[in-house]
């Protein structure tokens, strides 16, 4: 009887804190929801100038049905609008944009305000591939048709030595 009640007791024990992890673990990787807080983020939030960042925000008023403003040194002003229960936008950071950091924030109509970061790469675009060398048949001195006779020759060889030893066995069992 002893030996049940330590069992129930450390089963108990152990499914309480698998509880308490799992509760925790639901907490912590729950995605923001509409409403519930002032937020700005710009996905993704490193990127090449020239290209196209998303832009999602919440200013916790009504779900999110009223238009607000975002600004950026990146990008210049942004009219963020309602969309799903948040407000979005799509913004493209121009070509020669310096590289850097750059404040994202967001200035709701109630006054609350939030701010994230971008950060803007300008990395050059290579003018040619990479010198990685040519290969075997690269140098055109004539290796890979080499390479190719050699191959046919092989597999005619092969095809012979098979027909002759098949006429072979055929003829020994007559």
């Amino acid at each position: 009887m002893q030996g049940i009640r330590t069992i129930n007791r450390a089963l108990s024990s152990a499914l309480t804190l698998v509880g308490l992890i799992g509760a925790f673990v639901l907490m912590s990787v729950a995605p923001a929801r509409a409403g519930e807080n002032i937020f700005v983020e710009v996905t993704p939030n490193s990127a090449q100038a020239g290209s196209r960042v998303s832009i999602r925000a919440s200013c916790d008023n009504d779900n999110n049905n009223r238009k607000s403003n975002v600004h950026s040194d990146a990008f210049g002003h942004v009219m963020l609008k309602p969309d799903k229960g948040f407000l979005t936008a799509q913004v493209t950071i121009p070509a020669d944009k310096q590289a850097g950091d750059y404040p994202v924030d967001l200035r709701c109509e109630n006054g609350q305000t939030a701010s994230t970061t971008l950060t803007v790469l300008n990395m050059a675009s290579p003018s040619k591939g990479p010198a990685t060398g040519g290969g075997g048949t690269a140098s055109g001195r004539g290796t890979g048709s080499l390479l190719v006779l050699g191959g046919v020759a092989l597999v005619a060889t092969a095809v012979a030595l098979g027909m002759v030893g098949g006429r072979r066995r055929t003829g020994a069992g007559s």
